[in-house]
């Protein structure tokens, strides 16, 4: 982990945006008239996916994905000019919200300027034709670093849009980069702009197992945690997946996050999410809506970071296309009451101030921030069991704040709910962690 990471990180709302599909136009204005919305939730940065302009040779779709990147220092005209997005910045800062935008430094379009400009900058064949060393990226080829020249380029662009108001970077597959190059730029841009927050886009393990058989970078969370703030969970993201399907019973990945605890940096933060513009929609993945909001709600709950998809809040089943317009149908905003009060939980005094332990597995999760002076348990009934289920808390009647209702403990049981209780108590006693084969013999 970066030493001077916050432990307040782990308490950060993030809200991903497509500017492309989020609004009527597809552009920053629609995005700027929307901010007071996505703030009211209780979201604390808004990330954008790339704003650069897309490239047209060997484009995917109608219109191109927006991680084949023409020019870094450029805004997409589709979108609206650097004058907009500067306005865009502006009014997010007034409402208190930070603005990250996304970094692509692996790849570049087969058109953009550099490879105009610079060919020797890139990976090439014997031909000395640019390539992509992953074949199935076939609307980009890769840069190859390091390079003297490529690394001071794309420092001076992170400090670039820094100066511009940017408050932080998504690195867009960082683990494919060597480890040096995230060091500098972070040092470098802390120089122009100190507190700039850092996520990477790690990998899954078997893609850097992947790489490295292939004698090419291919960071660890581990290592990544050296020079960024938070990374994605893709580390534990195949079993979580197998949980969601019902493969394996949740307490394997339950297990997985004792073990992160064990192998991270004291101060580690994961980026926890259930949907993001490369995962399916969580309400398309889990035809259960309860069991959906139940594993929405612990992952909000869990230790670190969430992520609001846009979108995600109108109960959408549909991941839009990242090729073509494909808007996203906002009905009524079903689900935002619920996300927005997950979200103002990230801000609760147990959380902020307390310890997570996760307690059970089966038939239901359940897990606990505990701080000196309160506490909020958590039922998590991610299986769609019936009955009730033994609980570590006193007798008694607990507020639920999920949906403010009294919730009674009787007999050291509670009945489970249909998704999630999250209950309000005191400070809690010392709270026995899950049983895990991984850490306990």
């Amino acid at each position: 982990m970066a030493q001077d990471t916050l432990r307040t990180y782990r308490n950060l709302v993030l809200y991903e945006i497509y500017v492309r599909n989020h609004g009527p136009h597809g552009t920053f204005a629609d995005v700027e008239a929307d901010l007071p919305r996505i703030q009211s939730m209780g979201v604390d940065v808004i990330w954008f996916m790339p704003i650069h302009p897309i490239g047209q040779k060997n484009k995917k779709g109608s219109l191109g994905c927006p991680y084949s990147i023409a020019d870094y220092r450029g805004v997409n005209p589709e979108y609206g000019t650097r004058e907009e997005f500067a306005r865009l910045i502006q009014t997010a800062h007034a409402l208190g919200l930070k603005v990250m935008i996304d970094v692509v430094y692996n790849h570049t379009a087969h058109d953009s300027v550099l490879v105009r400009e610079h060919p020797e900058w890139f990976h090439q064949d014997a031909a000395g034709t640019p390539v992509t060393t992953v074949p199935e990226w076939s609307d980009v080829i890769d840069l190859k670093h390091p390079h003297p020249g490529l690394t001071a380029y794309l420092i001076e662009t992170l400090q670039g849009w820094a100066e511009f108001g940017v408050d932080g970077f998504r690195c867009d597959v960082a683990s494919l980069l060597p480890l040096e190059f995230w060091l500098e730029a972070r040092e470098a841009v802390a120089r122009v702009k100190p507190g700039v927050i850092w996520l990477a886009e790690s990998v899954h393990a078997r893609f850097v197992e992947y790489r490295r058989r292939a004698h090419l970078s291919g960071l660890s969370d581990g290592e990544l945690y050296r020079a960024f703030d938070l990374t994605y969970v893709y580390d534990l993201w195949a079993m979580l997946q197998a949980a969601f399907k019902g493969v394996v019973p949740p307490s394997r990945y339950l297990e997985l996050l004792r073990l992160q605890d064990a192998i991270y940096p004291a101060n580690y933060v994961k980026l926890r999410y259930v949907e993001n513009h490369d995962q399916p929609r969580i309400m398309g993945y889990i035809p259960d809506r309860d069991q959906a909001l139940a594993w929405t709600a612990f992952e909000a709950f869990n230790k670190g970071a969430f992520l609001i998809y846009g979108g995600q809040e109108s109960g959408a089943a549909h991941a839009p296309s990242l090729f073509d317009v494909d808007k996203i149908s906002w009905g009524d905003y079903e689900l935002q009451p619920f996300l927005s009060t997950l979200a103002q939980l990230k801000k609760d005094p147990a959380q902020r101030q307390g310890e997570f332990t996760v307690l059970a597995g089966e038939p239901a999760i359940q897990a606990a921030w505990s701080a000196p002076d309160s506490g909020l348990y958590g039922i998590f009934n991610v299986t769609g069991e019936h009955g009730a289920v033994s609980v570590e808390l006193p007798d008694g009647v607990y507020t639920d704040a999920l949906s403010g209702k009294d919730i009674p403990v009787t007999q050291g049981r509670v009945s489970l709910p249909a998704a999630a209780f999250i209950l309000r108590t005191g400070a809690l006693p010392q709270l026995p962690l899950l049983p895990s084969v991984l850490m306990d013999y």
